[in-house]
């Protein structure tokens, strides 16, 4: 199925009820004092009720000013809305560094960064990486005022991360490179695509290219509990010619470099508003052999230089608004269903996601760690030479 989308822009779980549908340098010890009238920390709350309600977490939040935060491009899910809304609203600064950083690279720089006032306060990662998080010990419990309508499988039981936007594994494609756009795994098989397919990342470090080799194996054989045939289509690939180690990215799609890209649905079909202007025709299809959906996470960093900012922060992403927002860049918002029932859903926005029958199965903690493990040990050899 192939569908050319006009524009405006997945952790796992159940996405089924929606798709019924290095940095060590130096820094100040952050200041995590942030507190409300009766003195309650903003560091220890975990929930605005802890603080004395929303308007008191608000005042603590503007009190500190700033939220830092990684690897939020803004052409990604619609978050350059979701960032000047939030900073028009509250009048808090969002930093973003590194942008079309990894969730590895959040991690990473939670751990090298404990203790500086340059640490992220909050996290967006995918499924796996959410998940190692919370093993860790680096995320903070918090429960948002919609946590209860949080479907049960999408969210931590100690609020530790839950689940927030989502989609399918796509192919997108340059029509206007691409003779005959691929609409399946298979189809990148054959010769023509020669140099042509990327992935958006490195799938040990990046959860969107993690998903494309989970899609592949279940294009070719697998299972959730065997990437393996992931795996080896990728070594086919890049055997073949077909597989190309630029990473796709906004820059390499206008550019010509990654004429067919391997990615989050909402993400190539916001590629197809965002260059059609420039001449690109970005075709999105979701292929029927490897049919694979996820939820991203969102999580505050449990030594957050900027406690009130990063719960206030969580907040506004799980507010009607916020999850409006991500619809409105083609993510399927995890509060899809309650909105819909509550008569706050954006029903224009919805109409436009991208189609697509059945109802998505997802890989359990388990499994997603196994395949963890099999890429971390043969990803490099398999794309490598």
């Amino acid at each position: 199925m192939t569908v050319p989308l006009p524009r405006t822009a997945v952790r796992g779980g159940a996405l089924a009820a929606v798709a019924a549908l290095a940095l060590s340098a130096c820094g100040a010890a952050p200041d995590t004092t942030s507190t409300a009238a009766d003195g309650k920390s903003a560091a220890t709350a975990t929930s605005a009720a802890d603080l004395g309600g929303l308007d008191a977490l608000v005042k603590a939040a503007k009190k500190e000013g700033t939220l830092n935060a990684m690897a939020l491009p803004r052409d990604w899910a619609n978050y350059g809305a979701l960032i000047d809304g939030f900073q028009k609203k509250y009048g808090i600064k969002i930093a973003v560094e590194n942008p079309d950083g990894s969730s590895q690279d959040e991690i990473n720089a939670v751990t090298s960064r404990k203790g500086q006032d340059r640490a992220p306060d909050v996290l967006d990662l995918g499924s796996s990486f959410a998940l190692n998080a919370a093993r860790q010990g680096l995320l903070a419990p918090y429960k948002v005022a919609s946590f209860a309508d949080i479907p049960e499988g999408q969210k931590d039981a100690q609020a530790r991360w839950y689940n927030d936007y989502g989609g399918y594994i796509s192919i997108g494609c340059d029509a206007k490179r691409v003779k005959t756009c691929p609409t399946t795994f298979a189809d990148l098989l054959q010769p023509r695509y020669k140099g042509q397919v990327a992935l958006n990342g490195n799938p040990t470090k990046s959860g969107s290219a993690f998903g494309g080799v989970y899609a592949a194996s279940l294009a070719n054989g697998g299972s959730f509990d065997d990437i393996q045939p992931g795996l080896d289509f990728f070594a086919k690939l890049k055997k073949n010619g077909n597989y190309t180690p630029v990473e796709s990215t906004p820059a390499t799609v206008e550019k010509g470099e990654t004429p067919i890209s391997i990615d989050w649905d909402y993400l190539n079909a916001g590629y197809a508003d965002e260059f059609r202007s420039k001449g690109v025709d970005w075709k999105v299809s979701v292929p029927s052999d490897g049919r694979f959906s996820q939820y991203y996470s969102q999580a505050v960093n449990k030594d957050a230089p900027h406690p009130a900012a990063a719960r206030l922060w969580q907040e506004y992403l799980y507010s009607a608004e916020g999850q409006n927002l991500w619809l409105a860049g083609y993510a399927r918002p995890v509060l899809m269903p309650a909105m819909e029932k509550a008569g706050t859903l954006d029903k224009a926005a919805a109409a436009k996601l991208p189609q697509v029958s059945g109802t998505p199965a997802f890989p359990t903690e388990a499994q997603q760690s196994k395949a963890k493990t099999v890429l971390g040990q043969g990803w490099a050899k398999a794309v490598s030479g």
